[in-house]
């Protein structure tokens, strides 16, 4: 493997060590779960997920993936943690879910293998624990096909987001194991516009997902302070 991988071997840690809960509804992942509904529907409106190839990057346990799959997209889902790969494989064993496939591999490295290969990217809540997320942005600009949808999710960096994402969602509610994000590695709109600018996406949608803590009740909004996606376009 690249020695120069980007990834930072502590997160790769943090999330391998949860691997085994990830298809738990109600452990640490349980917020994934609960999102995963309204960014599925999002981006299958948009892209139309059927029929299409579709990579998924930094798949983690493959809760994404799996759900394109179910969608009739011919899914792969990649990722650097080795234990939440055979977590994914061995969920899409049990559920029975087709069209979907795993592979130990980073983006940098699959672009250079598979250019130009996808109908649909998807890189959710990634970007904010690799230490070049530009490097992502790009790679997944080189996988996608041209007239391909790339979509990209993560945490907006401000006061608002460190008090909600951090001090509300990890210490205060607990939704999130503590550590799970670090607020120097949170990513502004602009800053996520920029890099797919120079990576030669057109960005045509944002949208937030809010939160009620009173009513565990999530939902997607125009309010893009904390959580975000960006649909962008190759031309």
């Amino acid at each position: 493997m690249n020695t120069h991988v980007n990834a930072d071997p502590a997160e790769l840690a943090k999330f391998s060590d949860l691997a085994h809960r990830w298809w738990d509804p109600e452990s640490e992942f349980r917020p994934l779960h609960q999102i995963n509904p309204l960014r599925l529907n999002w981006i299958d409106g948009i892209a139309g997920l059927s029929g299409k190839s579709v990579l998924d990057v930094g798949c983690g346990g493959g809760i994404l993936s799996d759900s394109m799959a179910r969608k009739g997209a011919q899914v792969t889902g990649i990722d650097l943690s080795v234990k939440a790969l055979r977590v994914a494989q061995l969920h899409a064993l049990e559920a029975g879910t087709r069209n979907v496939s795993y592979r130990e591999i980073s983006a940098e490295a699959i672009a250079v293998e598979q250019p130009g290969s996808f109908d649909v990217v998807t890189c959710m809540e990634m970007l904010e624990h690799v230490p070049d997320p530009a490097s992502v942005v790009k790679a997944c600009s080189e996988l996608v096909k041209p007239g391909g949808w790339v979509f990209f999710s993560t945490i907006n960096r401000n006061p608002k987001s460190f008090l909600f994402a951090i001090v509300g969602a990890e210490y205060v509610l607990q939704l999130l194991p503590k550590g799970t994000h670090e607020y120097a590695k949170m990513i502004r709109p602009s800053e996520l516009a920029g890099y797919c600018r120079s990576a030669d996406l057109e960005l045509l949608e944002a949208r937030g997902m809010e939160y009620n803590p009173l009513t565990r009740r999530y939902w997607l909004s125009q309010d893009t302070s904390v959580n975000y996606m960006l649909a962008t376009r190759k031309p």
